[in-house]
């Protein structure tokens, strides 16, 4: 009798938000602390910015190949945002879950509705909101990766996005990065120990109550 023999299978933990409201450094903050944590690459159609890197940030096609890949089914799921494809390579991800490993994924409420729809019993969801309007304008504008036309378009886009809360199973207000941090690794930690996910449990319950 070994508490060894139970095994989990992998969960997928998103993390949404609208646009400046912290999920990708939340997701950075998990990734550093969790070695059992791997981050789900998108592909997309978009153009590379500053120093992010092909097959590390994003995997960067074309949206002929783009294409292609959702017509064979290699997507999990996809979505446009901001006139660029999104998606994710469903292999990498299918293979991180059976070994028993967690896989991040930084994506939209979009693809979080996909994704709870393909594999309701993998998914785990968590959405990022702001403490408020102002600081989310504030963030959006200190990054100045995008012009003023498309701080704007992400401002007007954030109240949509933020209606979707309510498909979320938890809510973080990201006032402190290090405390948003702390709050969703002790959820993904409650969530691997939900009675459900451990494979091999009732069997080791048995050989424990036979002695």
């Amino acid at each position: 009798m070994n508490a060894e023999r139970i095994r989990r299978r992998g969960i997928m933990f998103v993390l949404s938000s609208p646009s400046g409201a912290g999920k990708s450094s939340i997701a950075r903050g998990l990734m550093e602390s969790e070695s059992n944590l791997v981050m789900s690459i998108s592909v997309t159609t978009r153009t590379k910015r500053g120093t992010e890197i092909n097959g590390e940030d994003y995997i960067f096609v074309d949206r002929a190949t783009f294409d292609r890949m959702a017509e064979r089914g290699e997507l999990l799921e996809q979505a446009e945002v901001f006139g660029h494809r999104y998606g994710t390579p469903r292999g990498p991800v299918e293979a991180a879950l059976a070994a028993g490993r967690d896989v991040l994924f930084d994506i939209d409420w979009q693809g979080s509705q996909q994704l709870a729809g393909a594999a309701p019993g993998d998914v785990v969801r968590l959405f990022v909101l702001p403490p408020s309007t102002r600081e989310l304008a504030s963030r959006l504008e200190s990054r100045a990766q995008d012009s003023r036309d498309v701080v704007a378009a992400r401002m007007a886009k954030a109240a949509d996005e933020m209606s979707h809360y309510v498909e979320y199973d938890y809510i973080i207000v990201n006032e402190a990065l290090d405390r948003s941090v702390s709050t969703a690794h002790a959820i993904l930690g409650a969530e691997r120990a939900r009675r459900e996910r451990l494979i091999g449990l009732a069997e080791f319950v048995r050989e424990l109550r036979e002695g």
